[in-house]
C-alpha cells in the first residue's frame, strides 16, 4: 500500500524529506549564528520589535533606506526548529541595496500548529503595512521570502485573503521567492517529523499550499539547488506548474550544485543570485 505517491514506508519518505543526510547539519547552523551575530554588529537593526501579542511574535528589522521597500523574510526548520536571530545574515544582501529586510521570528512546533505558524507570519505582515510610516518603509512595496518551511510559508501568504480577514488591500503582498519549500504536507504525516507537527488531514488540507493556488497574486519566483533531495525539487515544480497552470505570473530559478542549505545563502551576498532575483521583484513592485 502506498503512502504518498509511490512511497510505501517511513524510511522512503524520510530519505526523500530528510536535507541533513550526508551534511553537518550542527557545524551549518553554528556558521549561520556565527555569521548572523556578525552583521547584526555591521548594520543598524532594532531587534525584537513585537507584532502581535504573544512571547513569540516579533521580528529583527534591518531599516533600508527611508521610504524603500522591506522584504520579509521566513526562516525554516520544519516548523519546529530555529530563530530570526539565525538568519540575520540573509539581511545583508538586500541591505546593501537599501532595502529593508524584516526576519520574522514565529512559535515552533509541537507547541503550536502550523495553522497557528501561519496566523502569526500573516499578522507580522499586517503589522508591518500599519506601521510602515514609523518603520520607514513603503507599505506599498512588500515583498516575501521564505526557505523551507518558510518556503510554505510563503505559499500560505499568497493565499491570504487580506480584504475578508484583515481589511487591507488585497495586493499586500507585491512579490513572493519561494526557496526549497514543502507545498503539500501529505507526505510529511508518514514521516519522523509527525510526533513534532502532529498533522492531521484537515491541517494538511488548509496548510498545503499545492491545494490554495490564489485567483490573482503577485509575480512569484520558486528557487532550490540541484543538489537537494528530489522531492524537494518536484514539490517546487509541482507548486510553480499549479501556478502557472492558474494564469498568474511565476519563474523557476535553478541553483545548479547547491544543497538544501546552500540554496538560501545567496540572499545574504550584495552579489548573490537570490539578492538579484529579490531586486528583480521589488522592480516589478514599481
Amino acid at each position: 500500500m502506498s503512502l504518498y505517491r509511490d512511497f510505501h514506508s517511513q524510511e522512503e519518505i524520510d530519505a526523500n524529506y530528510r536535507t541533513d543526510i550526508g551534511l553537518d547539519l550542527p557545524g551549518i547552523m553554528r556558521h549561520f549564528a556565527a555569521e548572523s551575530a556578525r552583521v547584526r554588529k555591521q548594520l543598524p537593526c532594532r531587534l525584537g520589535l513585537k507584532y502581535g501579542p504573544t512571547r513569540a511574535e516579533s521580528l529583527d528589522l534591518f531599516p533600508g533606506r527611508p521610504g524603500e521597500p522591506v522584504l520579509v523574510f521566513i526562516h525554516g526548520g520544519y516548523w519546529r526548529l530555529g530563530a530570526a536571530g539565525d538568519f540575520s545574515v540573509l539581511a545583508a544582501g538586500p541591505a546593501a541595496h537599501g532595502v529593508a529586510v524584516a526576519v520574522i521570528d514565529y512559535a515552533l512546533c509541537p507547541a503550536v500548529t502550523i495553522d497557528e505558524i501561519t496566523r502569526q507570519s500573516r499578522a507580522a505582515v499586517a503589522w508591518l503595512w500599519h506601521n510602515a510610516g514609523d518603520l520607514g518603509i513603503d507599505r506599498e512595496r512588500i515583498v516575501i521570502a521564505g526557505h523551507s518551511a518558510g518556503g510554505q510559508q510563503v505559499g500560505m501568504l499568497l493565499a491570504t485573503d487580506w480584504p475578508g480577514q484583515y481589511g487591507l488591500p488585497a495586493d499586500v503582498v507585491k512579490g513572493a521567492l519561494a526557496i526549497s519549500g514543502v507545498f503539500d504536507l501529505r507526505p510529511l504525516r508518514h514521516s519522523w517529523l509527525q510526533p513534532k507537527l502532529q498533522l492531521t488531514a484537515e491541517t494538511i488540507e488548509r496548510q498545503s499550499p499545492l491545494f490554495h493556488v490564489p485567483a490573482k497574486a503577485p509575480p512569484l519566483v520558486v528557487s532550490c539547488g540541484s543538489a537537494e533531495p528530489a522531492e524537494f525539487i518536484r514539490q517546487s515544480h509541482d507548486y510553480l506548474a499549479a501556478w502557472q497552470q492558474a494564469g498568474l505570473a511565476g519563474r523557476f530559478v535553478d541553483q545548479p550544485g547547491a544543497n538544501h542549505f546552500v540554496a538560501v545563502e545567496s540572499l545574504g551576498d550584495p552579489e548573490g543570485l537570490l539578492t538579484k532575483v529579490t531586486r528583480e521583484l521589488i522592480g516589478e513592485a514599481g
